[in-house]
């Protein structure tokens, strides 16, 4: 039993970051690209999508606490992560952070988690960039047969001569008389996957490119939404006034809104921050990891807090927090401004920013997977690397399909749902790791170091694990059966393959 929490030697990390060759990922990432991904990941998703969602379902306009409550969760993650980064520059995440700490098993859990928590990570957000596309082509003349552009089950209303979403019909207006669509699949959400996971196929220092230049664009509406927002509120203070009152809506008896619904919020937002771990699976593919990853990580942490604070507050100054639950809330928001060119610029800004989030997602993904698989612990083929391209091509080919398939049936809620648990499981075993490794290995030498150790990784631990709580059962149940399904592999295949289990001297 004791060998299974065996712990993959420093040595042998710190071997794998010094690998060179065609057969080894490329260091081609900068300080800056490091930043751009962690805020390519993190501002999409959640500001264009989840924000709206989670004030109609769970919080109202306290959305903003929300915000706040899961910023300072991820705070405490993001030091730990930081610590970890700049200790053990490979790609794999808190997968190789657990390796490294708390043994094999325990990372292996981690990994498979991390491996779907990707998965379903792109799934939403392709949801969310096809609304939001077909949504801009409506608006340019061209309309897509709308069975096409949804999940199986969604009902799209034709209303003003556009077919939206019936949720987000604005309030007092009656679906009765108006044309009807149900949703067969999402074929615009799947071919999106496809176009990003080629991209990722290319290679890496391409993608970060593509991603760089598009986080400037994204960054610059988002800028331009919250200017326009707020000069339309404070031109009509009554409206933000009505629309924000009551702020902490009353609580309805199950487990919404009220003061509990804040931290409810915050859980099934918690997938927004999802992109600086994003960030971490990138550090074999670093130009200088010990130096530029702890700047990667919290930069782009801080940055994307301050942005989903003051979004949620324009947001919900701009309609009331009931109609917002819609895959395309703030193009809803900026209509009810009245100014056309700037719902035009919105959208453009969600399609290009959420697809950097897909990037972003599936690149890191793969890099786990990857990670996994040079372990020994999956097949070969998970960890082949493009000689030309030098990127684990065959995985992101998998990994893609898989992730394409999804947004075509399922709902972005529950997609989202599944993520967020994932991601703070991952934060709790990174925090728990960065104590576990202080404790074994205090001399080892730590470019960033966390503060206040033990107390910051404690309240790391404790802050996710209560957010855990807060989730929905059937997000407990598809992550067991997902985790029990995976020790089926370790058992049957990982354990006979892993690297560590033949070391001769393996440390425990």
């Amino acid at each position: 039993m004791s060998s299974l929490f065996r712990i993959k030697p420093m040595s042998m990390l710190t071997e794998e970051s010094r690998e060179t060759g065609e057969h080894t990922l490329k260091r081609s990432l900068s300080a800056l690209n490091l930043i751009t991904l962690g805020i390519g990941a993190v501002i999409g998703a959640g500001i264009f999508t989840l924000t709206g969602q989670a004030a109609a379902l769970h919080a109202g306009p306290a959305v903003a606490l929300s915000f706040v409550l899961a910023g300072i969760t991820c705070a405490f993650a993001g030091i730990c992560y930081a610590e970890f980064a700049s200790i053990i520059p490979i790609a794999g995440s808190a997968y190789t952070y657990g390796y490294a700490t708390l043994g094999e098993l325990v990372a292996w859990i981690i990994g498979w988690d991390l491996t779907l928590e990707y998965a379903f990570g792109a799934s939403t957000v392709a949801a969310g960039w096809a609304a939001y596309f077909n949504s801009l082509m409506q608006q340019l003349g061209i309309v897509f047969p709308p069975s096409l552009t949804t999940t199986t089950g969604n009902i799209l209303v034709k209303y003003q001569g556009i077919w939206i979403d019936k949720m987000s019909l604005p309030p007092g207006v009656s679906d009765m008389g108006l044309e009807h669509v149900t949703g067969l699949f999402n074929l615009i959400a799947v071919l999106i996957v496809l176009v990003i996971t080629t991209i990722l196929v290319i290679g890496i220092k391409e993608s970060a490119n593509f991603n760089s230049a598009i986080v400037i664009i994204k960054l610059g509406i988002v800028g331009i939404f919250l200017i326009v927002g707020g000069m339309f509120l404070f031109h009509h203070p009554d409206v933000a006034k009505a629309n924000w009152h009551p702020f902490v809506p009353p609580a309805d008896g199950h487990g919404n809104f009220g003061w509990g619904g804040i931290p409810v919020a915050a859980a099934s937002i918690f997938f927004a921050y999802i992109g600086f771990d994003a960030v971490s699976t990138a550090a074999q593919e670093a130009k200088n990891p010990q130096k530029d990853m702890p700047i990667g990580i919290l930069g782009s942490l801080v940055v994307c807090t301050i942005l989903y604070i003051m979004v949620s507050l324009v947001l919900t100054g701009l309609v009331s927090y009931k109609t917002l639950n819609v895959a395309a809330p703030v193009a809803l928001a900026i209509d009810a401004t009245g100014v056309g060119w700037g719902s035009m610029l919105v959208k453009v800004g969600a399609v290009f920013g959420l697809a950097t989030v897909m990037l972003v997602m599936l690149l890191g993904q793969t890099r786990v997977f990857y990670s996994m698989s040079r372990d020994g612990l999956l097949p070969k083929w998970a960890s082949a690397i493009h000689p030309k391209f030098r990127t684990p091509w065959i995985t992101t080919i998998v990994f893609g399909c898989f992730a394409a398939i999804m947004p075509a049936f399922l709902p972005i809620g529950k997609l989202a749902e599944l993520v967020n648990i994932g991601t703070l499981l991952a934060f709790t075993i990174v925090s728990a790791g960065v104590w576990v490794l202080r404790v074994r290995s205090p001399e080892l030498h730590r470019p960033f170091k966390t503060p206040l150790v033990p107390l910051v990784p404690i309240l790391g631990i404790l802050s996710a694990g209560y957010l855990m709580t807060q989730l929905e059962r059937i997000t407990w149940i598809v992550m067991l059966s997902w985790l029990v399904l995976g020790l089926v592999i370790y058992f049957t295949y990982s354990v006979k393959h892993s690297k560590v289990q033949k070391l001769p001297v393996a440390m425990k």
